[in-house]
């Protein structure tokens, strides 16, 4: 790890633990000797991060003064705390982490008064139930999915029968309380929706279908949206 990234990452931890921080707690966190996290300290605070403690009492991290506040409306803040804990109830491990740093980050940049109101809320995302956890490494097949390239993986459906699909992946998303991937399936010669949680040893082929994904996809959600519009049609009115 470079110098770079452990100070980085300090701000980050100390924008995201329960202040103050201590620096027993960022040793355990970063890895490197206590000393090391004293001298990080003060090359932060000379940088113009403003930390208040010192050794033996933690560290709070009061403002960055190297980012400017952001400026958004008390709607525009509503929606993107709803949005971030949304992923960090429904996210795989990656992106729930991911949502909880941008939180983070988000709440170092705002004003007082509007860091004070992302801290409380009034929206809120909440699952009882999580839904059921991806079964393969679901970093790996987002970055397939950004490069275009054809994935392997072997397949459990309902019924328990397992078999091994190449498939184009156009695109993941969260729908019927679990996360799905959309893709272009070989085997099938048609779109499919796959369950994250039913795929098995995620492997890359070496082909791609670039530059595909995007009209791929966009045809894709056209068709589920026809079909969605169609049994829409065909369910009894009440009344």
């Amino acid at each position: 790890m470079t110098r770079t990234h452990r100070l980085f990452q300090l701000m980050q931890l100390m924008r995201r633990l329960p202040a103050p921080v201590t620096a027993s707690t960022l040793v355990d966190e970063t890895g490197v000797s206590l000393r090391t996290i004293y001298r990080d300290i003060d090359a932060l605070r000379g940088l113009g991060a403003v930390i208040d403690g010192e050794a033996g009492f933690g560290y709070t991290l009061i403002e960055d003064a190297a980012l400017p506040p952001l400026a958004f409306s008390d709607d525009e803040l509503e929606a993107l705390v709803l949005g971030l804990r949304e992923v960090t109830v429904i996210g795989d491990p990656a992106l729930a982490e991911a949502a909880q740093t941008a939180l983070s980050k988000l709440k170092a940049r705002l004003p007082a008064r509007q860091t004070h109101r992302l801290q409380h809320a009034v929206l809120d995302a909440r699952r009882f139930v999580r839904p059921p956890q991806p079964s393969i490494d679901v970093k790996a097949l987002r970055a397939a999915t950004w490069d275009e390239a054809t994935v392997f993986f072997g397949y459990e459906d309902g019924k328990g029968d397992i078999t091994e699909r190449n498939v184009d992946p156009l695109s993941i998303v969260f729908m019927q309380n679990a996360h799905m991937l959309l893709a272009w399936c070989h085997l099938r010669g048609d779109f499919r929706a796959f369950r994250l949680d039913r795929m098995r040893d995620l492997t890359l082929t070496g082909d791609n279908f670039r530059p595909r994904r995007v009209p791929m996809l966009r045809d894709f959600v056209a068709m589920m949206r026809a079909e969605a519009e169609e049994m829409a049609k065909d369910r009894p009115r009440s009344g």
